[in-house]
């Protein structure tokens, strides 16, 4: 596949393996890291202001030793925190460029910072009125959060690897929201990751479980701005190739964030030079804030497996792949297919409404309960593609590719 959600944790050939593997993936023992001071600058690495200094707080998460895929959302002014942050900690620049204090804006919300700290980063995270909203990896945040019309108090905070801690607070007022927002275009956006049986070196979930396939990972690439073939000379090229096994790479791509909307229609198009080539194609929506994340996941399963072959969608409470017994054959080669997912977020359920393949559509209605006791805030687009055995290259165009959201 290729790679995001950060993960699902799942793939269409592993499906019996999935929930062992989950669990032996994300339940670690291991000592805490230990925090030292941070070090005083290098000839080489030009020192900071003096920022009001405070402590910096121990970190005790992990991806080897946390059953969680990111640092517990945690307010940093409040005291209630654990382990305590400090209240009015600024140990390092960090600018929030919008929305800027005491403004009027729109839902959704264009919400930009930036955090320089003079060791690497560790994350950022985006509040709304205390509720965890938005998390990254990344020193840099641009990204869209649906908030309800009101007053609102907005905080960016990021955390360096050593536990110094910077926050910045802007209040705004939210005059609307649209009755319906679409965010489009979502293949040629900035922001896609990608990762295969587990995360890659250097991501900040280095080693956790992923897309759940071979341990030997594909070669796999992502091409923007392809003129063709393109529904609008603006196509996203996805290649897979290798290894001599089954495997699968996620991409994924963490597009906005928020609570205040709950109905999605997940609108694109899509087109295979080998349409016999893959072992199953997924296309995945998330929405996670406030420590629960609802998955959308569905995968067209031309070669079976747990599920016979067809549209299977995911359950992700129970780490299944669940069977709709709508059919799913392999597409044409080299034509483009128009997928369209209607989804919606009930309380602490999913809902999977319907299916559009072309211009045949399927009323799928199935509810199934999200997964408690998850942080990494995002809502976020996903496309995987599997690799049958014996392996056989082949690439996948995105085009026009939209999420509407209310």
């Amino acid at each position: 596949m290729c790679a995001v959600v950060r993960a699902l944790s799942k793939s269409a050939h592993c499906k019996t393996l999935v929930p062992l593997v989950f669990a032996l993936a994300l339940a670690g023992c291991g000592s805490s890291r230990s925090m030292n001071p941070a070090p005083s600058p290098s000839p080489s690495q030009p020192s900071q202001p003096n920022y009001p200094t405070t402590p910096p707080v121990p970190i005790t998460w992990s991806p080897s030793t946390s059953q969680l895929p990111a640092p517990p959302a945690c307010d940093p002014p409040q005291s209630t925190c654990d382990p305590p942050y400090p209240t009015g900690s600024n140990n390092f620049p960090l600018t929030v460029s919008s929305p800027t204090d005491q403004s009027n804006v729109t839902s959704p919300m264009h919400v930009v910072a930036t955090a320089s700290p003079k060791n690497p980063l560790f994350f950022m995270r985006v509040y709304v009125d205390q509720l965890a909203v938005y998390f990254t990896f990344t020193n840099s945040i641009d990204t869209q959060i649906f908030v309800a019309p009101g007053q609102h108090k907005v905080e960016v905070m990021a955390e360096d690897n050593q536990g110094y801690i910077s926050d910045a607070i802007v209040n705004v007022n939210v005059t609307s929201q649209a009755a319906k927002t679409t965010i489009s275009g979502i293949q040629n956006m900035p922001g896609w990751q990608s990762c295969s049986a587990v995360f890659p070196a250097g991501s900040g979930r280095d080693g956790q479980l992923c897309a759940a396939g071979n341990a030997n990972p594909p070669t796999s690439s992502i091409t923007q701005g392809q003129s063709s073939p393109a529904m609008d000379g603006q196509s996203a090229k996805f290649s897979m190739s290798g290894p001599n096994a089954y495997s699968n790479e996620l991409c994924f791509n963490a597009i906005a964030g928020g609570d205040n909307v709950s109905h999605f229609t997940y609108d694109l198009y899509f087109y295979v030079d080998n349409g016999n080539a893959p072992q199953a194609l997924e296309f995945d929506l998330n929405q996670t804030f406030g420590g629960r994340r609802w998955v959308w996941g569905s995968e067209c399963n031309f070669r079976g497996g747990a599920t016979p072959p067809g549209w299977d969608i995911w359950d992700d409470a129970a780490g299944l792949w669940r069977t709709t017994g709508i059919p799913c054959n392999p597409f044409p080669s080299n034509q483009w297919i128009h997928l369209v997912w209607n989804f919606e977020r009930v309380n602490e359920q999913v809902h999977y409404i319907s299916l559009q393949v072309n211009d045949q559509v399927y009323n799928v209605d199935t509810y199934y309960n999200d997964q408690p006791d998850w942080t990494l805030e995002e809502i976020d687009t996903a496309f995987q593609m599997d690799m049958a055995e014996p392996p056989v290259a082949y690439n996948v165009w995105l085009d026009q590719v939209n999420l509407t959201a209310w």
